[in-house]
């Protein structure tokens, strides 16, 4: 947590601006285009990599649809996660988030800003109303990142369960489902030390509405989440180190 402290302090006078320049840009919405939008979220995530001292590599960018929309779905590390695929990704894309965290200071306003969706996990019927909203919006377009383990516990590069439901989104919008390795993410923020660090971003190959049309939600997310353990398994091993997720039939 030290970086994290450290990266607020040195970052307050962005903090400040980006606060107040989100809250213009809310009250003047319609002169804020999404592509303005979103370099401005970039910006200042730019500002915040400098003063923590972070660089993030990415991968695989060649996998991501040229057109339309389509939801990412990326293993979950911590604070750093939505950063680092902000940062990396060319084309806007926003973040489903649970209520609480999004009510955050800086997430809130990100979420405002790009047009997120905050999900409240005590309303079911709330959730059922904003996988809708989000399916609609992929149709026209939009590019979403979903969480389907949830949450974060401290679990670093090992991928936790997955949650099918999480997948109705890009299954009811017939999109693609880009799954997204995200590793070493959880030492930006979740370890005490203020050396340089890397994390990576490894956007994989998509699944198709024709590839998909004839699964359950159950068997894409178990697809998903096998493809982004075998790729934070291979990038563990060329760095010399153990494996961390253990392959069903390996």
């Amino acid at each position: 947590m030290l970086r994290f402290y450290l990266t607020i302090i040195v970052s307050i006078p962005w903090i400040i601006y980006f606060m107040i320049k989100s809250r213009y840009i809310m009250s003047h919405f319609d002169s804020y285009p999404l592509e303005e939008r979103y370099a401005f979220v970039k910006r200042m995530v730019i500002q915040c990599m400098r003063n923590g001292r972070i660089r993030t590599k990415a991968f695989g960018m060649e996998h991501l649809p040229e057109e339309g929309g389509y939801v990412m779905f990326p293993n979950h590390q911590g604070k750093y996660d939505v950063l680092g695929i902000v940062y990396s990704h060319e084309r806007p894309c926003t973040v489903v988030m649970d209520e609480v965290r999004s009510r955050l200071p800086l997430a809130d306003e990100m979420v405002d800003v790009l047009e997120g969706c905050r999900l409240n996990r005590s309303d079911m019927r709330s959730q059922v109303n904003s996988i809708h909203s989000v399916s609609e919006r992929v149709k026209e377009g939009r590019i979403y990142i979903i969480f389907p383990e949830g949450g974060y516990y401290h679990n670093r590069n090992m991928v936790q369960e997955f949650m099918p439901g999480a997948f109705k989104a890009a299954m009811k919008a017939k999109r693609p489902i880009v799954p997204v390795a995200i590793i070493d993410s959880y030492r930006a923020f979740g370890v005490n030390i203020l050396a340089k660090i890397t994390t990576q971003v490894h956007y994989l190959e998509p699944l198709y509405y024709e590839d998909y049309k004839d699964m359950k939600s159950k068997e894409i997310s178990d697809y998903v989440k096998l493809q982004i353990m075998k790729k934070i398994n291979d990038v563990m091993v060329a760095k010399g180190k153990k494996a961390p997720n253990v392959i069903p039939g390996e």
